[in-house]
């Protein structure tokens, strides 16, 4: 064997091995190790000197499918292998494969792939895509999915795919309130494949886990269909109350203005993805094209071609975070990309920062992966030039460097640093809570960074940095100003908002009511509840019970409540609660607009009186759903049994009312 071929089947072991370092970091263990730039790059490394030698290991990723099965949950081998698709970035390329053909263009989401199957019209059976040939099952988990009917019309047995998704607001909003898993969960792919394997599906309903459908693989039996086309078989699911990836039918003449289409609406897209999936339309000719050891012929994928734009680092800023993790990032100078101006972009953790050898001056390769979130792709001069800080830039606390299976980042081990409090703080002026606008969470951490805030009670003294918050990005003199209004407004609040702003653990917005109404809004009979009285209120158990009273024990909880209660007053007033709907049961479904969520509607319907029960039976009064005229399950059972719908607007106004 030459030497030069020799170098490259020892390049490709080596590819390889990294390749699947980085796909087990990322599939089962939720972290990042590289870039989806430099990713993609050694993967078409790989396949041109797999090409080029004729080898391919039994372990290259470009014949591997899916991630290796890991976890406690049963596992179910596929009827058939799940393929992956092969891809391109070229839209020439793309309209070249179209050919004469229509075609399917939708979103590639970025998720986990899920098996759904249903016997008689219910859900039976939930599967991740998993290696591709077997899968772990999850259906109790998809069973509490946001927008997946676990009940259909089609009587027959239906098999179909799709991707389990979590999105961008989700995932922003899940974690600001995540401890540990807000720094295990970089991306909503990952916070999507941690809910959905979870071995209780309590976590996955409370991240809002959504389920798009992007291929029917089956319906036989009672009521069978078959279709010629797959823009038919997306019409279909639809009728049958699946959520449908958002897609376009296309041709050859009209591919590239609709993946431009598809391009401008990135920025909007609520819906992670990764590029785009091209198909025939026309099953029959689709299939008959066969597949290759990894991929089917009937589909291909496309992926955004990278803008990458050359420019100097300026410097790295640390930033400490509520985990206790203080993250680089690449302050550069600014370069436009996908039509906007970007200065900096994570560097993810001290590995990554080391791998790429950053040094102050050097020039750097960036881009936007996905066409959304600034990264570096490449240091083209690698001085490595820069030190890591022994010191936290919040609380000056000495920082440790932690070792996780190769992955080093950077830490401030100190429990009470301040930027571990950011969740608090987030809470503490949300609009449940004490309701002070402008205060976003970004907001928070860059005054708790310049030392403007210590502590709960500093939030009502900004007005000493009015020239410093002024020149913060995003704040003028009108939007400080209505942020010096906003806090003067939440110096009256009620009891109830008070309790809640604490951020006191298990006590969310519908326990802090029904403690209040409990005391009748008296905080001084609060204060002083004991575990027996508090276990006695409905919902409320030991240990939320032993967790209130030790956070009022907490020395410095005291001290926080005493020093808020100088800035607020609190309104104690109280109305007994009314028995407008005495003897009525309540089942809540669908989507909230005026209530931020079921559980506040709920205490609202209890201290009037009624009950809210989980499905509907002979003994429901009132089904409340936005969705009035849908034929989701529960309307179905409704109208089956002949109890009204009523709309949440209808059940706002009789609590407001005290009448129906």
């Amino acid at each position: 064997m030459c030497m030069d071929k020799e170098k490259k089947i020892e390049e490709l072991r080596q590819l390889t091995a990294r390749l699947n370092e980085a796909s087990r970091a990322y599939y089962q263990e939720s972290r990042e190790i590289m870039t989806n730039f430099e990713y993609d790059r050694l993967y078409d490394r790989l396949v041109m000197l797999e090409k080029e030698t004729g080898v391919t290991l039994s372990a290259s990723p470009t014949v591997q499918v899916g991630y290796e099965v890991l976890s406690d949950l049963p596992k179910e081998a596929h009827p058939s292998k799940m393929l992956s698709l092969d891809k391109t970035k070229d839209v020439e390329q793309l309209t070249a494969w179209l050919g004469q053909q229509e075609g399917v263009l939708s979103w590639k989401l970025d998720g986990l792939t899920i098996v759904l199957t249903y016997e008689g019209g219910r859900l039976a059976k939930a599967v991740t895509r998993g290696n591709g040939e077997v899968g772990e099952v999850v259906t109790n988990n998809a069973r509490v999915f946001a927008n997946l009917p676990v009940e259909i019309g089609f009587q027959g047995r239906l098999v179909l795919r799709g991707e389990a998704v979590i999105s961008y607001e989700d995932f922003e909003k899940i974690n600001r309130g995540l401890t540990d898993e807000g720094a295990k969960y970089k991306n909503p792919r990952n916070l999507c494949a941690g809910s959905v394997r979870q071995l209780s599906n309590q976590v996955t309903a409370e991240r809002h886990v959504q389920f798009y459908a992007f291929a029917l693989v089956s319906a036989e039996g009672d009521g069978a269909v078959d279709f010629a086309k797959r823009s038919e078989e997306f019409s279909w699911l639809m009728e049958q109350g699946f959520a449908v990836v958002e897609h376009r039918q296309v041709t050859a003449e009209n591919l590239q203005s609709t993946v431009e289409w598809f391009a401008g609406r990135i920025e909007e897209n609520q819906i992670p993805s990764d590029g785009l999936v091209l198909c025939y339309d026309n099953i029959a000719y689709g299939q008959s094209l066969g597949q290759t050891a990894k991929f089917p012929r009937d589909s291909i994928a496309f992926k955004w071609q990278d803008e990458v734009r050359e420019t100097e680092l300026k410097e790295i800023e640390w930033s400490a975070s509520r985990t206790g993790l203080i993250n680089p990032v690449a302050i550069f100078e600014p370069v436009e990309l996908e039509g906007t101006t970007v200065s900096r972009a994570s560097v993810h953790n001290l590995s990554v920062m080391r791998d790429l050898k950053l040094g102050i001056g050097d020039r750097i390769l960036v881009y936007k992966a996905n066409m959304i979130i600034p990264q570096i792709s490449e240091n083209l001069t690698c001085s490595g030039r820069i030190d890591v800080p022994c010191h936290c830039p919040v609380c000056g606390g000495d920082t440790v460097i932690h070792d996780e299976n190769g992955v080093e980042t950077l830490v401030c081990p100190n429990p009470d640093c301040l930027a571990k409090q950011i969740k608090r703080l987030t809470l503490f002026v949300s609009r449940n809570a004490m309701d002070i606008d402008g205060l976003s969470e970004m907001t928070l951490e860059k005054l708790v960074d310049r030392g403007m805030i210590q502590e709960l009670a500093d939030l009502f003294h900004l007005e000493r940095y009015r020239e410093e918050i002024i020149e913060m990005e995003g704040f003028g003199e009108k939007s400080f100003a209505n942020l010096i209004s906003a806090i003067e407004k939440a110096r009256q609040v009620s009891v109830a908002k008070f309790l809640y702003s604490l951020g006191i653990p298990n006590i969310g917005t519908a326990n802090a009511r029904l403690i209040a109404g409990y005391c009748h809004n008296r905080w001084a009979e609060i204060v002083a509840l004991t575990k027996e009285e508090l276990v006695a209120m409905d919902g409320i158990g030991d240990v939320m019970a032993d967790g209130f009273i030790a956070w009022f024990d907490d020395e410095k909880n005291k001290k926080t409540v005493e020093n808020l209660l100088l800035e607020v007053q609190l309104d104690e007033t109280y109305e007994a609660a009314g028995t407008v709907f005495e003897g009525l049961t309540f089942v809540i479904t669908g989507s909230l607009n005026h209530y931020e969520n079921r559980n506040i509607l709920k205490a609202e319907i209890e201290q009037a009186g009624g009950k809210v029960a989980g499905s509907v039976s002979a003994k429901t009064s009132y089904l409340i759903n936005n969705d009035v005229a849908s034929n989701s399950s529960k309307n179905k059972k409704a109208r089956e049994l002949g109890i009204p719908i009523i709309d949440e607007a209808t059940i706002k106004e009789w609590l407001e009312s005290g009448k129906m």
